[in-house]
C-alpha cells in the first residue's frame, strides 16, 4: 500500500483490502473515504467488507462511489459529511487518483 499525504487532513491510495485496516489504523488515519464503485472489478472488496472492518477497528468510514471523474454533486456529498469527518482521512480507488481529484474539488469549492 502506497499512500501519498495531500495534507495534515488527506491522504490517498490505490484499492485497499480488509487485510490492510489494521495498518491504516496504526498509521493514525481516523477515518476512510471509499471513492471505488463496488464491482468495478471482479474481487475487489465491497465499500461494505470495508466499512465493517473499519468500524471493528474504531475507523470511520463514507462511500462516495465516482464513476469516472469526480462531479460537483460528489464534491457536494463530500463537503457536507467533511465538517464531521475525523481527520486523518485515507481515501482510496482503483488507483487513487479519484479520491485525489474529489478532495481537489472539494478544497477549490472552499
Amino acid at each position: 500500500m502506497e499512500i501519498r499525504k495531500l495534507d495534515e487532513n488527506m491522504a490517498v491510495t490505490a484499492q485497499i483490502t480488509v487485510a490492510d485496516i489494521e495498518r491504516i489504523k496504526a498509521l493514525g488515519f481516523k477515518s476512510i473515504l471509499c471513492a471505488r464503485p463496488d464491482a468495478e472489478q471482479f474481487g475487489q472488496p465491497t465499500a461494505e467488507e470495508i466499512k465493517a472492518a473499519a468500524d471493528a477497528c474504531g475507523i470511520e468510514m463514507v462511500y462516495i462511489p465516482v464513476s469516472g471523474p469526480p462531479g460537483e454533486d460528489h464534491a457536494e456529498e463530500l463537503g457536507s459529511l467533511w465538517p464531521d469527518l475525523s481527520k486523518p482521512c485515507l481515501g482510496y480507488c482503483r488507483s487513487g487518483a479519484r479520491a485525489n481529484m474529489l478532495y481537489a474539488l472539494l478544497e477549490s469549492a472552499e
